[in-house]
This record gives structure tokens, C-alpha cells and sequence, in this order.
């Protein structure tokens, strides 16, 4: 299968090929196929194995970005947010945001409300719920850790959270099923130039043990959109200058009994004022971010001590009677924002616009920007290789088409219910596996997989052991490894431990103890030898160490 898919991409003159698999390569390639145009997307690791899987998980406008007078980008954002919602209703749902307002609060309770009647009607009010405020006898009875001292209003906004990584693969899966070609772990080793010095495609060669080698991609237009890896892309068309300053944010996980809240919260940390979250997320919550300029390889970056204890600052000085502690921290996650550099400019006060640059050689390249924005980012940046192509060859042999990318579903949201009933979907899964599944492993599936749980319970039903936990007490089942594998790209433990499952985030132990049985199956369906599923497992267990390396700093005491 995969050796069909190099030799497709191979023998295909493409009219783009998209360089990079996070959110924005995804948008692009989407768009470009649903025109009716040959598009390939080349990625070097995994489908949103970069910064697409490592932010802080929001589909929002960016309150933070009315005090900068960027009504634009927040209005553009916030449309967005709605038409997300309609496109990935599993996805991308509501979430509330306290926002406690303390006496020695930067913004007083009056202007903030100010600020969220503008939100709101930059919305055009059809944010997932209007805001609303609470006193602070209230507020604490909604959420009893936050802190009571110098407390003078809690006001309710609502945004969206959403699976990040899930919804750059499904957005990635609607290109594929458009028409794209899709190559993961397939880095580009070089671009291709014809005699008059125009980029007319790219080298790739295959990353996995005993790969495929390397193969030649033919496109009319390149479109850069590596995120972090930017510069790097640029190099290869003569373009050295640094067009990103990259900033660094963190996230800890900590267990939701030790930081119970229901709702997310709005936390200003007490030494440099920066806005941070502590969000709800299931049997967990996660705290983050941090904000900080980062010069290191794109591939290395991780959580260090400094920012552990940055967060946990900001947690316990919001909520001091859970006092947080290091060993509290079950996961951590760090990427980076591909920023626009700009001279001079703090961490937190560069613009989070996006731009299109086109280098002397033709190579389009999109960088910057929010994932909320992402739809339009990759519209945009299609459409600005569709000029270049119009001015070389033009589109005569064949029509083409709407997009439709804001009207058309994603996969999991195929006939999702108008009224967003995920306890109807479900049921549909726990008919579908003839009531074999616990509840709980119905609504995960329902939750993540949209309607599509309906056909993965079907499947899983036909062998017993598909239906198997993968962690005890978990929902995530072995069926969802071969769901993984056969329909979703996953071609590593990996991506189906990061990405696919999300233990590597969710499980207290990070999935250490499933890795060998993903392993396992996965060597079944791929027909690994041994010797490669047991560098499947050692890969996997470096990630976890890599993202643990924090620990190596703590004082032996």
C-alpha cells in the first residue's frame, strides 16, 4: 500500500504539492482537492506530529488580542470558530471560561466586561453562549479552589476546545478522500529547479526502517507550510534570512482530582502577568502556556524544569488549597508557535497574523497564524499558487470547483445530529458493537471519532479481542490500533500511542504499559519483523522520556 502511494506520487504531475502535515499544510491540501486540482502532501514525521498536536487544544478568537486593537484577526477568528463548530461538531465544542478578576488584576471587572460585550458582538452574538458574570460568593461555589482573597467578579465568556491532532488528520483524511496523495514520514531532501531556476517539484525520501528510498514529486507550485521548520525550506530555495522567531509553550498535565474545575480559568500569572489556562480536560486537567523565544531544533523541544515550576506557580496562586506539586505532573507537551519575527517585539505581543511570502524561485511559503484561523490560511495560500499556475499552464484541461470547505463536513461529522447530541451518537456505537462496549468506551468513541465510531464499533465486534481495553479502565480499545493503521495513516507506534489514542497525554503512565501490545497488533497488520517492533517500542519509549526530561533537573536532595 505505502509502495503504491510513493510510486502514485512519483509518476503524477501534480499541479501542488504541499510541504508539511500540520493544520495549515492540511487546510491547504483540503482546499486544493475539493477545487478538483492534483495536490500531494508531503510530511516529514506524522500527520500534526509537530505543533498541530502540542497547542493548547482552542478553537477561540483571542480575547487577549482585543487589547492590541487587532479587531480583524478576532473577528476573522471568531467566525471561524462558528464555522468550525458547523464542519466538526464532534470536534470543536463549547467551553466556558472563568475569568477571575482580583484586586490587583491589570484589568478591572467593569472593563473587562466591556471587552466581552465587543467579543461577543464581533461574533455577530453567535458565540456558543453569551457572556455572563458571577460575584465572588458565586464564583466560588461554582469552582471551591479558586481563591476567595482580593476577589471582586468572575465574569463567563465562552470559547471552543477541540482535539487538535484529530482535527488536522480528519481535515487530512477529506483531502485524501478529495483526490490528494498523502505521504508521511517522507521528508523533502531538496527542491527541484528546471533551467530557468523555477521550483517544478520536490525530492523526498522515505524516513521509516527499510523505507522506500527516495522518490521525485513534480508540481507546478510548492507550498511551504512547515510551520517551525519554515527557515529550513526557505534555505533550499536561496532564501536565508529568518522569517520566524519560534516561541516555545508548555503544558502539564496534572490528574483531575488533584485540580477538579468545571470550567477553564482564565489565570494571570503573579510575576510576569502572562494570561495562561487551566482547562477541564475529562479524568485530567492541563495548565499552560508558556511563551518563550527557542533557537533549538524544532525536533527537540521539550518541557524543561523552569517551565514545570512556572505553571505550577501560576496554578497554586489561582487555586493554593490544591498546592500542586512536581510529582502532580503525569504528561507534559511542548511546541512551537511558527511566529513572524518581529524586531524588538516581546514573546507575547508578536502578532499572531499570518503571512505568504513567495521566494526569487517560485517556493509560496504560509507562515504565522492561529489553528483557529487555518481554513482560511490554506484557502488563501491555494489561491495564490492558482495565479501562479494560471500564469505557466492555466487550467483548460479540466473544471474546477467550490471548495465548499466551509459548508462540507469532516469525516466524523457526516450526519452528526443538528441538535449535537453525542449520547445519540453513542448509542448508535453501542448498537453497532451489539452492546458489548462499557458506556463510557461509546461516548469516547462518539466524542472522537464522530459518526465514524459507528463503523469502528462494527468492526470491533467481528473479533473479541478488538474489543479489549488498551489501558485498564481506560476507553481506548485494540480495534482503534487497527482503525488507525488501516484507515487513518498511522504507520508507527508512535503515531498511533500520540495521535490516534492520545495516551501518550491522557494516561497516567503515558501508555507505557499498552505499548507492547500496539506493537504487537501493528506488526500483524504491517508485517514487521521483530526486530522492527522492537524499535517501535524503544522509539515510543523515548518520546515518553524526552517529554519526562524535566525530572533529570530536579535537585537530588
Amino acid at each position: 500500500m505505502r509502495q503504491e502511494v510513493f510510486e502514485t506520487a512519483s509518476q503524477t504531475q501534480f499541479d501542488i504539492v504541499v510541504v508539511g502535515g500540520g493544520i495549515t499544510g492540511a487546510g491547504a491540501a483540503r482546499d486544493a482537492a475539493r477545487r478538483g486540482l492534483r495536490v500531494a502532501l508531503v510530511e516529514a514525521d506524522d500527520i500534526a506530529s509537530g505543533t498541530s498536536s502540542r497547542s493548547s487544544k482552542l478553537v477561540h478568537g483571542g480575547l487577549r488580542y482585543l487589547e492590541q486593537y487587532e479587531f480583524s484577526l478576532v473577528f476573522e477568528a471568531v467566525s471561524e470558530r462558528k464555522t468550525l463548530q458547523d464542519i466538526a461538531p464532534h470536534l470543536v465544542n463549547p467551553l466556558g471560561f472563568m475569568f477571575p478578576i482580583f484586586d490587583h488584576s491589570r484589568v478591572g471587572v467593569n472593563t473587562l466586561r466591556a471587552g466581552l460585550w465587543l467579543y461577543d458582538g464581533l461574533s455577530m452574538f453567535r458565540s456558543p453562549k453569551l457572556h455572563e458574570s458571577y460575584s465572588p460568593k458565586q464564583a466560588v461555589e461554582i469552582e471551591p479552589l479558586l481563591s476567595p482573597k482580593g476577589l471582586k467578579g468572575v465574569p463567563l465568556y465562552w470559547d471552543c476546545a477541540t482535539d487538535d491532532a484529530r482535527l488536522t488528520l480528519e481535515t487530512v483524511l477529506d483531502a485524501k478522500q478529495a483526490g490528494a496523495v498523502i505521504l508521511t514520514h517522507a521528508k523533502v531532501t531538496g527542491l527541484m529547479h528546471n533551467d530557468n531556476g523555477r521550483v517544478y517539484g520536490v525530492r523526498v525520501r522515505d524516513q521509516l526502517p527499510d523505507g522506500l528510498g527516495e522518490v521525485e514529486i513534480k508540481a507546478t507550485a510548492v507550498i511551504n507550510a512547515t510551520g517551525p521548520w519554515t527557515d529550513k525550506l526557505r534555505a533550499m530555495a536561496d532564501e536565508h534570512g529568518k522569517l520566524l522567531a519560534p516561541t516555545k509553550g508548555v503544558h502539564i498535565v496534572v490528574p483531575g482530582d488533584r485540580l477538579p474545575i468545571k470550567y477553564a480559568v482564565v489565570i494571570n500569572h503573579p510575576v510576569d502577568k502572562r494570561v495562561l489556562f487551566a482547562i477541564p480536560w475529562g479524568t485530567e486537567t492541563y495548565i499552560g502556556t508558556t511563551d518563550t523565544y527557542y533557537e533549538g531544533d524544532p525536533a527537540e523541544v521539550c518541557a524543561d524544569l523552569a517551565d514545570i515550576d512556572y505553571l505550577i506557580d501560576a496554578a497554586n496562586s489561582y487555586f493554593p488549597k490544591a498546592a500542586l506539586q512536581r510529582e502532580d505532573v503525569t504528561s507534559t507537551w511542548a511546541g512551537l508557535r511558527p511566529l513572524i519575527s518581529q524586531e524588538g517585539a516581546s514573546e507575547s505581543s508578536v502578532s499572531r497574523e499570518h503571512e505568504i511570502h513567495i521566494s526569487k524561485d517560485g517556493l509560496i511559503t504560509i507562515a504565522g497564524g492561529k489553528l483557529t484561523t487555518y481554513r482560511r490560511m490554506g484557502g488563501e495560500v491555494v489561491s495564490k499558487a492558482m495565479d501562479m499556475i494560471k500564469m505557466t499552464q492555466g487550467f483548460a484541461d479540466r473544471p474546477l470547483e467550490d471548495p465548499r470547505t466551509g459548508r462540507e463536513p469532516l469525516p466524523g461529522g457526516v450526519g452528526w445530529p443538528e441538535d449535537d447530541n453525542a449520547e445519540a451518537v453513542a448509542e448508535l456505537v453501542s448498537q453497532a458493537a451489539q452492546g458489548k462496549l462499557p458506556e463510557k468506551t461509546c461516548l469516547f468513541m462518539a466524542e472522537r471519532y464522530g459518526t465514524r465510531g459507528v463503523d469502528i464499533a462494527a468492526m470491533a465486534v467481528t473479533d473479541q479481542r478488538m474489543l479489549e481495553p488498551l489501558v485498564d479502565s481506560r476507553p481506548e480499545i485494540l480495534a482503534l490500533v487497527d482503525w488507525a493503521v488501516t484507515q487513518e495513516l498511522a504507520e508507527t507506534v508512535t503515531d498511533v500511542m500520540e495521535r490516534r489514542t492520545q495516551l501518550f497525554f491522557r494516561d497516567r503512565d503515558q501508555g507505557l504499559g499498552a505499548v507492547e501490545k500496539v506493537a504487537a497488533r501493528m506488526m500483524e497488520l504491517l508485517g514487521w519483523t521483530e526486530a522492527r517492533r522492537v524499535q517501535e517500542v524503544i522509539a515510543y519509549q523515548a518520546e515518553v522520556a524526552m517529554s519526562r526530561r524535566w525530572r533529570d533537573e530536579i535537585p537530588v536532595e
